[in-house]
């Protein structure tokens, strides 16, 4: 549900310190192996009302089956009786309970992508650590999610690993990377002035280059309708191999997705990787636009929100056309893994979608 737009935020100066690069950590593509998944089960009234609620609950408890299987799912409840009411959810459709950790840590809400740390990896693979970034609640929209900061370093705290500290606002979802040096944004978003005033697109380049590793910024335009964290990139651009991109495309008039996104898939053909090779794009469509006349908004509706675990890659659907063509692409991109359709409509009502509910936490090597 929508809320009034405040801010009071200011984001904090760099202060000098050693960076992820120069301690010689870099963040590894989602597809790596994974020791967990981070979960916050759901519960906040503003973003999911009471009609809403059990179904986004539903569709949690099917992330935790999915995932399970291969993985640890860690899950953020704020009290006991959280912790019940999620294991009652997730009993109904059955996980495996060796993988699954319900942790008492108080959160405001369920996007963990944004306020969670982003877990890195030591070039040799064998330590792990994570950067925490500082969250302001997408520019300070929302002042009741602010305390997520701090569930964010409850979460790093809870993980015992070590931390990088930028000391600038940023988001997971604003990112994607392909493990290997490429790092896909938007303009709309790290530039946004209600993020890092104080930061020039160069410098907020330097802050990419120096706490995920990478030495390739591709920027692109702008998001999609729906969206408020200002275009983050996982709902319509995403790596699934290190010279492979899909980027939603849609034919529909409805709302202004159709030309965004033929402006950020112009990019992505032009765009090289790295070591200056060019990068392979491919389509995906997008669902039609969901559009709620009475609260004057679209949906965030993308398949491009998917998350991958290391057995399986959930996809949000929507009992759209589209469904079929998107589950068949991304079956050809992770022929490896199993793809798991989630209808995902009362998720996105919250403006957010499955990826913007994980976060992952990589495996080091034995």
């Amino acid at each position: 549900m929508p809320r009034k737009e405040t801010c009071n935020c200011e984001p904090t100066k760099m202060i000098a310190a050693q960076t992820t690069k120069e301690a010689g950590y870099r963040m590894p593509a989602e597809w790596d192996r994974h020791e967990a998944t981070w979960l916050s089960w759901p519960k906040n009234p503003l973003t999911f009302p009471d009609e809403v609620l059990p179904a986004v609950e539903g569709v949690y408890a099917q992330m935790v089956s999915a995932l399970s299987g291969g993985e640890k799912v860690r899950i953020l409840v704020d009290d006991e009786a959280m912790s019940e009411r999620a294991r009652a959810q997730i009993d109904e459709v059955g996980a495996d309970w060796g993988n699954v950790e319900l942790l008492q840590i108080k959160s405001a809400d369920v996007w963990v992508r944004d306020y969670g740390p982003t877990f890195v990896l030591s070039e040799d693979r064998k330590r792990k650590a994570a950067v925490k970034w500082n969250f302001n609640a997408w520019g300070g929209k929302y002042d009741d999610l602010l305390y997520d900061n701090i569930a964010g370093e409850d979460l790093l705290r809870r993980s015992g690993v070590r931390s990088f500290r930028p000391n600038i606002v940023m988001e997971g979802g604003s990112i994607d990377v392909n493990g290997l040096g490429t790092v896909l944004t938007t303009e709309q978003c790290l530039l946004n002035k209600n993020r890092n005033p104080q930061l020039g697109k160069a410098e907020i380049e330097g802050y990419l280059e120096e706490y995920l590793n990478v030495s390739k910024v591709i920027w692109l335009s702008s998001g999609i309708d729906g969206d408020d964290t200002d275009g983050h990139v996982d709902d319509f651009a995403r790596f699934v191999s290190p010279s492979t991109v899909l980027c939603a495309h849609s034919h529909s008039d409805l709302g202004g997705n159709r030309t965004v996104l033929e402006r950020n898939l112009r990019t992505l053909k032009e765009a090289t990787d790295q070591d200056g090779r060019p990068l392979e794009v491919w389509e995906l469509p997008m669902p039609e636009p969901i559009e709620l006349p009475e609260e004057e908004r679209f949906l965030p509706a993308s398949y491009a929100n998917f998350y991958i675990g290391n057995r399986v890659v959930l996809l949000p659907v929507f009992r759209d056309t589209s469904d079929a063509a998107a589950i068949e692409l991304l079956l050809n991109s992770f022929p490896g893994r199993e793809v798991v359709p989630i209808y995902a409509r009362d998720l996105v009502y919250g403006y957010g979608g499955l990826h913007c509910v994980t976060q992952q936490e990589p495996a080091v090597d034995d």
